[in-house]
């Protein structure tokens, strides 16, 4: 069993607030990096946190869009998060909230992220990378269906993203896939409350099925213990046959997310990757 199962496990069995509640404790059990400071920002229908580190480039920002099945998570919870990949990148991280499901089911989120990069160019950001995890790596890729966003952002990085909410993957579907933090039903259950209707092939709802044909820079990673091991693949190998720049890094006995637990040497190499990545792409 993975750190992160057993620490879910205990939660649920110890806690007693929402689920809401719970997940935020257990995501910000990831450290502040050191050297951070954060400021929470509620400005032109904005709202999320800014994670700064010590040395950064005033004009450029890494927005962090937040996992959590379009039902968890918050800006505030991810700080620590974001903070492990602000400090390695040396930049700006803008973490934003976003409308969460079942009160705001889609395109709530992805239409309400649509308005960030306007609002970061008034704040002086002439410069954008994206990245997410999960459902926050799903919205990323979503906003990259703009080709006016999709031209100005520098690069991307995404973790275990949650991209086809149709579940035709073989890794979902295998029954020999173990893994340690999702039941198949969960994630189904997820996806009827976020579509709420909508079909689950919508490019905007499910970016596997609405990859543009020019993309920033991608780096995906994911762990070979996902039931999401398969959206990764197939959305990377339908980006590359459009041409751009790809880099698939899949994490032998790794599972969802594992980044978050920077105790694991794995996670610490795969930010120190994630970073590079950024830093390697601004122009």
């Amino acid at each position: 069993m993975s750190h992160k199962s057993a620490a879910m496990d205990q939660l649920r069995a110890n806690f007693t607030g929402t689920m809401r509640e719970m997940y935020d404790q257990m995501l910000a059990g990831t450290p502040m990096a050191p050297g951070i400071v954060t400021e929470r920002i509620e400005q032109d229908g904005i709202q999320g946190w800014w994670v700064k580190p010590e040395q950064q480039t005033d004009s450029r920002a890494l927005v962090f869009i937040h996992g959590g099945g379009y039902t968890l998570g918050s800006a505030r919870a991810y700080r620590g998060f974001a903070s492990q990949l602000a400090t390695r990148a040396g930049i700006a991280t803008f973490v934003p909230d976003y409308p969460l499901t079942p009160e705001h089911p889609f395109p709530a989120a992805p239409e309400a992220l649509a308005r960030l990069p306007g609002w970061l160019a008034t704040q002086g950001m002439t410069q954008l990378a994206l990245a997410g995890d999960s459902a926050g790596g799903a919205l990323a890729l979503g906003l990259l269906q703009n080709p006016q966003v999709a031209a100005d952002v520098a690069s991307v990085v995404v973790f275990s993203p949650y991209l086809d909410l149709a579940f035709t993957g073989e890794s979902f579907n295998n029954p020999a896939t173990h893994d340690p933090i999702f039941h198949p039903e969960i994630l189904t259950q997820l996806a009827g409350i976020y579509l709420n209707g909508t079909p689950a092939t919508n490019g905007l709802a499910s970016p596997l099925y609405d990859v543009p044909e020019r993309l920033p820079p991608l780096a995906i990673q994911v762990g070979t213990d996902e039931l999401l091991l398969d959206d990764a693949t197939r959305y990377a190998a339908a980006a590359a046959v459009r041409g751009g720049e790809v880099r698939l890094d899949i994490y032998e006995g790794m599972h969802h997310v594992f980044q978050s637990e920077i105790e694991l040497e794995a996670a610490r190499h795969a930010l120190d990757a994630a970073a590079e990545f950024i830093t390697r792409h601004w122009r």
